[in-house]
């Protein structure tokens, strides 16, 4: 007697909360895990990383001062402390949060759109790495501007939270704006938009790119929003150009089949 194979009960919204939820947990475990490595990284961060650039302002505006932060509250040091391991866990997670992000996602894609799943996530990290990057290399331009901005009357003398604050929100801002070319291929490989949509809609993207790096760029300067502007309007253009070669390659595997 044949045994008749079984087709896959679809998922309910009660499974996809299910899953979504152990998603959740695996994320907060992983960024958990890069937070405590973070409490070791702490002061090498400090003094080898996010101060530089301060030091360097301060020098060129020829403002004769020590190079550092003042702490005005008894539990500033413990606050940033644990702030700046919460951020370098959420860095260090990176492949696993997307990962997951992927591993949700995928029960709406067919068999050919799942083979992206290292590229997904292998190209995600590296752009969220170069947003990062762009915004430390910016961040000296930017904070020069800031502080000049205010006048010579104005001395400029920095919490470890507002500072450490402002530089970390401004990486994690950029790396995340720079994930835009993936959402744009997800959402072509998805049929949610065409190639040929993205590219009649250029001139509303090129004023939303504007404004969205205008609100996620905390400083508010002019170089942190060309900066950021600019590489997304370019990851835009490339997105809508991979967009029409995976179309290409879909309908030409359609025929061939």
């Amino acid at each position: 007697m044949r045994l008749r194979r079984s087709t896959p009960v679809p998922q309910t919204f009660w499974d996809h909360l299910a899953e979504l939820r152990t998603r959740i947990i695996i994320c907060a475990c992983a960024i958990g895990v890069g937070a405590g490595g973070g409490v070791f990284l702490y002061d090498w961060l400090l003094t080898e990383i996010f101060l530089p650039p301060y030091c360097r302002v301060l020098e060129a505006q020829n403002i004769d001062r020590e190079c550092g932060l003042v702490i005005t509250q008894p539990l500033d040091g413990f606050k940033t402390r644990i702030r700046m391991s919460l951020y370098v866990g959420f860095v260090l997670s990176m492949p696993v949060l997307l990962w997951n992000l992927w591993r949700f996602i995928t029960p709406a894609l067919d068999k050919r759109e799942k083979r992206f799943a290292i590229p997904f996530v292998v190209s995600g990290v590296i752009l969220f790495c170069l947003g990062a990057v762009v915004a430390y290399l910016t961040f000296e331009k930017a904070l020069d501007f800031l502080i000049s901005f205010g006048g010579d009357s104005v001395d400029p003398l920095f919490s470890p939270g507002s500072y450490l604050g402002l530089i970390t929100y401004m990486m994690i801002a950029f790396g995340i704006g720079f994930e835009f070319p993936i959402v744009l291929i997800f959402l072509q490989l998805a049929g949610v938009v065409t190639p040929q949509q993205l590219s009649r809609s250029r001139r509303i993207v090129i004023v939303g790119i504007v404004v969205v790096a205008a609100i996620i760029t905390p400083s508010g300067d002019p170089v942190s929003l060309a900066a950021l502007s600019v590489p997304m309007y370019v990851f835009y253009e490339l997105a809508v150009l991979i967009g029409r070669y995976v179309h290409r390659s879909s309908k030409a595997g359609l025929k061939l089949s």
